[in-house]
């Protein structure tokens, strides 16, 4: 991958540089010491990948991340000094669709650069990754038809780059008294899932909490997945994490979770794709949509990345391509229909 550093520490740049060298993998494709610099290089040279570093002169990280991300759109992984210090800048740059964050590796004459990066490169190479060929679909198997146990609805929301942004607009326009279970899938470190939680639960009516495995979809509660491997439902309904499949790059995956969620739900379901980078959750949505779900997915023009809603479409398995500030609204509609008509999934509404 040919990545860019932006930092305007020199110790700093020189760490990520040895590191980024150390891997044999990967090549320096510029250096910029503050966001608008690295606007400027951005257009100039697209690199594979951008380490983003959050306070800076001139320009600092966030709004570097918003303009490149609307102008030129790349990958860009946050490397900052202390994610925790720094943890509001860093949930700015994660809204405007910055993939991920780590700490900037400290070398020094105990630790080697392959040792004092590990967690770096492994980001890298998890990034890496997002855009090969998605894997063979999952084992497909059909869905219990049984109607012993049925369920209540169940709505379901995966999302990667841009995803705290789009979620906060959805859920926060959500009534106080909505009374259907939500489980979310965003793309993002364990280490980040309780500060967006938190985030999320600031700006929302509804209560949202980190799911913890074992327990069932809450009533009106939003579920965020908290670690970073799969989750999945199980057929009595209880939600739990797993590390398998290993290979996907996704994790946790929304493809992983949906397809669960088609095989065992007795229940309606309602399955949601905002913004993200990559295509998954395009199976994952399909295999909802086939089980007789319904399906809502963000438009181009109110997506920040439109890798994931994108591939959703292309597979056919998008029902309704709503705008952003149309998909809170179109959850209350959906839910004010059960019961009384029937769901249509035969065509596509588009805005």
């Amino acid at each position: 991958m040919n990545i860019a550093i932006v930092n305007d520490s020199p110790m700093a740049c020189e760490a990520l540089r040895r590191v980024i060298v150390s891997s044999g993998m990967h090549h320096i494709a510029w250096m910029a010491t503050d966001g608008n610099s690295a606007v400027e290089q951005t257009q100039k040279l697209l690199p594979d990948l951008i380490l983003m570093d959050m306070i800076m002169p001139v320009m600092d990280g966030v709004d570097a991340t918003r303009i490149i991300m609307s102008e030129t759109p790349c990958p860009i992984l946050v490397v900052t000094a202390s994610v925790d210090a720094n943890s509001n800048k860093v949930y700015q740059a994660l809204g405007f669709g910055a993939m991920d964050a780590v700490n900037t590796p400290v070398l020094n004459s105990a630790s080697s650069p392959a040792a004092s990066g590990a967690i770096l490169l492994e980001k890298i190479s998890i990034l890496g990754k997002l855009f090969q060929d998605p894997p063979p679909r999952l084992s497909k198997k059909e869905r219990s038809t049984s109607q012993t146990g049925v369920r209540e609805p169940l709505i379901v929301i995966g999302c990667s780059a841009g995803g705290p942004a789009a979620l906060s607009q959805v859920l926060s326009s959500l009534p106080a008294d909505f009374n259907y279970p939500i489980v979310i899938i965003q793309h993002l470190d364990s280490e980040f899932a309780s500060g967006l939680c938190q985030w999320l639960a600031s700006k929302c009516r509804i209560p949202v909490n980190i799911l913890h495995a074992g327990t069932h979809p809450e009533k009106g509660t939003a579920l965020l997945a908290g670690t970073n491997d799969h989750l999945v439902l199980r057929e009595d309904g209880q939600l739990y994490y797993q590390d398998t499949p290993i290979d996907l790059p996704y994790r946790p995956s929304v493809d992983v979770f949906f397809e669960s969620v088609a095989l065992h739900w007795k229940g309606s379901i309602l399955a949601v794709i905002l913004t993200g980078m990559g295509r998954d959750g395009a199976l994952g949505t399909k295999a909802i949509r086939d089980a007789g779900g319904h399906t809502i997915v963000q438009n181009k023009e109110s997506s920040l990345v439109f890798g994931m809603p994108k591939a959703t479409i292309a597979l056919g398995a998008a029902v309704e391509i709503l705008a952003l500030n149309d998909i809170g609204p179109g959850i209350c509609s959906w839910a004010s229909a059960l019961g009384t008509r029937p769901i249509p999934i035969s065509k596509s509404k588009h805005k």
